[in-house]
């Protein structure tokens, strides 16, 4: 036998002997010891990290995504911070933003717990997998492993955060301050998207601010709005050319609030190219969605964005993504829609996204397309 087909023949045992694993997630397989990417996580050349002379994969080393100073916004620099966001939200879809209030201690633990929740036994993180897309925890791995034709190399542990008295004892026991932590975060973080909402609707023209409050009371609609908290984990991968952590992907809701660790990973699509998103240090990525896409009546982008894996360092985020409640229908704003700017979208709501997600392959914004109006 050649050299070649016995490599070949020992790659397919391999892989058989793989196959029933892939749902324990990619940190089972780490644990087990793997030394290459099982060809379920391969993908096409296409669509790869790196490609030789693929434009649609080419990198752009020098962009930098604007940078929104969260303490400006409550002093006289108010109007300008307004501009700078509402044109980051035109142009970018996402902006990082500093000097929002957050401790670094409640940042700081909230990674740490989370790193801590994907070290534990697989057998205790099992306890909490469940195909249920409306459970009010799930542990799994890939994207949607349910329609994946290719699994991408990421696990996740998935908290329901509102209400927060009810789902709260459904959420793991361990790391024994895991709940703590994550209750204090996700407070922080509905703090937070609740006064940065309240920014893009005035930059949007829909409020106007006084001394004392918003003269409208349309934010009073998001403040019992749903919120998903999403721990991520991409262990280190043996050939991070051949995988992605996540692939290209636009998020379902208004607004989601990204906490990155130091290890770099993310990249958002920008003008045809791949920017990568250098962590900022006690920073949120923060990224438009497709509901404030359809909400603005397209003014604002949901961005296409993907997670890259690498040889020698665990990544772990935590995305905190913030919408309406589940049962509300999300519109074009009324007051955004004229003769010089039609109606762009149907009316769509939480069943919608999560009947489409449930009966196909999630693909980059093919639910946000599902939505227009031709």
């Amino acid at each position: 036998m050649s050299s070649a087909l016995s490599l070949a023949v020992q790659t397919k045992r391999e892989d058989d002997l793989l196959e029933s694993q892939y749902l324990k997630g990619v940190q089972h397989l780490c644990d087990s010891g793997i030394t290459r990417v099982p060809s379920k996580y391969v993908l096409p050349v296409s669509e790869r990290p790196v490609t030789k002379g693929g434009e649609k994969n080419a990198v752009d080393l020098n962009l930098k995504l604007p940078v929104i100073d969260f303490s400006q916004l409550q002093g006289p620099n108010r109007s300008q911070v307004l501009k700078s966001l509402s044109k980051a939200c035109e142009e970018y879809g996402f902006f990082q933003l500093t000097n929002h209030g957050i401790s670094s201690d409640v940042i700081h633990r909230m990674i740490d717990v989370g790193k801590r929740f994907f070290e534990l036994p697989y057998e205790e993180r099992a306890k909490y997998m469940s195909g249920d897309m409306s459970s009010p925890v799930r542990y799994g791995t890939s994207f949607n492993q349910n329609k994946d034709g290719v699994f991408c190399w990421r696990d996740f542990l998935k908290l329901m955060c509102h209400p927060l008295e009810d789902v709260i004892p459904h959420w793991p026991s361990s790391p024994v301050d895991l709940r703590q932590d994550a209750v204090t975060y996700s407070k922080q973080t509905k703090f937070l998207f609740l006064m940065v909402m309240e920014a893009i609707l005035e930059s949007l023209e829909l409020v106007q601010t006084t001394e004392n409050d918003t003269e409208d009371d349309i934010l009073k609609e998001f403040e019992d709005g749903s919120q998903l908290m999403v721990v991520n984990c991409y262990p280190s991968c043996p050939e991070p050319d051949l995988t992605l952590g996540m692939p290209p992907h636009s998020d379902y809701g208004l607004l989601t609030l990204l906490l990155q660790d130091e290890v770099k990973g993310l990249q958002i699509q920008h003008k045809g190219k791949w920017v990568t998103v250098e962590p900022l240090p006690n920073s949120f990525v923060v990224n438009v969605g497709d509901h404030l896409e359809i909400f603005s009546n397209g003014r604002y982008k949901s961005v296409l964005h993907r997670v890259l894996v690498n040889s020698s360092k665990t990544r772990i985020s935590v995305a905190s993504l913030h919408s309406l409640p589940f049962h509300r229908t999300v519109e074009p704003s009324p007051k955004l829609i004229n003769e010089a700017n039609p109606r762009r979208y149907k009316d769509t709501d939480f069943a919608s996204f999560l009947e489409y997600i449930s009966s196909c392959e999630p693909k980059k914004k093919n639910f946000l397309e599902s939505r227009k109006l031709t």
